[in-house]
């Protein structure tokens, strides 16, 4: 088996942390945890205009965090692993540990539900 670069490894590591540092694109792989969807049901469900979510995805896709199918005329998006979501939850119970947010606080409202 060939030896592999570690600066290689960081190097996609970064790519992979960079695809997932943007508030929008963790909401698509959120709302992507439960299935594959269109980019009209993701764009719908969260208010945002079709073309945007359209680049978000594409950037996820380049990364190897979704994958595409093609059913007719929908091209429907899913995560190729649970593994990212499961990255990103974790990360969500760092910064909770990290910055707690207090009881009766719209952020805290929002993390609740």
């Amino acid at each position: 088996m060939p030896r592999v670069d570690p600066a290689e490894i960081y190097e996609l590591h970064a790519r992979i942390c960079k695809a997932i540092a943007d508030p929008k694109r963790l909401l698509i792989i959120n709302e992507l945890r439960d299935g594959p969807r269109s980019v009209g049901e993701v764009a719908a469900a969260l208010s945002l205009p079709q073309p945007n979510v359209s680049q978000h995805l594409s950037v996820l896709r380049d990364r190897g965090i979704v994958s595409t199918r093609r059913a007719g005329t929908n091209i429907f998006y899913d995560l190729t692993s649970t593994k990212v979501v499961e990255a990103v939850d974790l990360l969500r119970e760092f910064m909770a540990e990290q910055f707690p947010i207090p009881e009766g606080s719209a952020t805290a409202d929002a993390r609740a539900s």
